[in-house]
């Protein structure tokens, strides 16, 4: 045989030289949930490792964090039930528990970017990501609340901003309220492909935030839809999107391909905490080998397309050394 692809992989310099896919800190981004009070760092039950942290605790994690080369970070507030309103007003309101958690991230860390959430259902009493009427989730009404946070997170100081809540129109919306307001250098990061997925248990029991009543699926993406994708990218893209997200992760590689092979804008993915508990609970069993299927994870969102990774097993990869293996 003249053509043998097995001298390719004969020895680990080799194999690292003709090496196509590439992981690095810089790709990495760690979601962080926040909580009320002082010196409060709770372990997430399904979530093995990953806490929620009061704004003093979550400095010292980002610190950490920094140490490591890990400079980029998600923050989602878990709020308390009594601040919750059909209207999610406090969303918005100057001093609250998520504004006072991104100044003072960016006050004494400001080479980190800080990534924010804007969505309703943190801090909605119905739990959904839009205003609800008789059971229908109201899009248009919407768009003016998710506006207001979107203008209060970059007040306080966000460098990317990431609509998750699967509005039609909020990218338009959100970019003409940034641009009026003088942040025009502020980033929207769009949850472009968000489906109705069963992945998202783990991080709603984090910041307990599920629907009281019904489910996301008019305005979540349907699992079996791909080329739906393309539309919500077109339209995102048209709308003054920075990155397109697509969330989950392992289930929809096909779909971070097919936005990576069709816009030239910046592909992220969102490992969501389901896959996380997943690949946790193997590992603790004893089913897998928890560094091996870590990587494997993360190399493929990179293989399908993806600059970004929001995922919680950032920092674990880079304090165990995972990247320099």
């Amino acid at each position: 045989m003249m053509i043998r692809p097995r001298r390719n992989r004969k020895s680990a310099v080799i194999r690292d030289m003709v090496q196509e896919t590439h992981l690095h800190a810089g790709n990495l981004i760690f979601p962080l949930f926040i909580v009320d009070g002082e010196n409060q760092k709770t372990e997430v039950k399904s979530m093995p490792g990953i806490f929620r942290y009061s704004i003093d605790n979550l400095l010292r994690e980002v610190e950490s964090c920094m140490n490591l080369g890990l400079k980029a970070f998600d923050l989602f507030p878990n709020i308390e039930d009594s601040l919750k309103d059909k209207y999610a007003t406090v969303s918005y309101q100057k001093s609250n528990l998520y504004l006072r958690a991104i100044e003072a991230v960016k006050k004494n860390f400001p080479e980190a970017c800080v990534v924010t959430d804007v969505a309703m259902d943190p801090y909605s009493s119905d739990g959904h990501d839009g205003i609800v009427e008789n059971g229908e989730i109201l899009n248009d009404e919407t768009l003016d609340i998710l506006g207001k946070m979107a203008l209060a997170h970059a007040e306080s100081g966000a460098d990317i901003i990431a609509p998750s809540d699967m509005m039609d129109g909020r990218i338009g919306y959100i970019r003409d309220v940034l641009d009026t307001n003088g942040f025009t250098n502020v980033s929207l990061m769009s949850y472009t492909a968000k489906y109705a997925s069963a992945f998202y248990g783990p991080f709603r029991d984090a910041l307990n935030s599920a629907p009281k009543s019904g489910d996301k699926k008019t305005y979540q993406m349907n699992p079996a839809n791909v080329r739906e994708a393309l539309i919500e990218a077109q339209l995102d893209a048209e709308e003054g999107a920075d990155f397109l997200m697509v969330k989950p992760g392992l289930p929809y590689l096909d779909v971070v391909k097919l936005l990576h092979d069709n816009f030239d804008l910046p592909i992220a993915v969102y490992n969501v905490s389901g896959e996380y508990a997943m690949l946790k609970a193997a590992a603790q069993n004893g089913w897998l080998d928890a560094e091996r299927a870590t990587m494997e994870t993360l190399l493929s969102f990179r293989r399908a397309g993806a600059s970004s990774i929001l995922t919680y097993h950032a920092k674990e990869v880079l304090a165990n050394g995972w990247l320099t293996r």
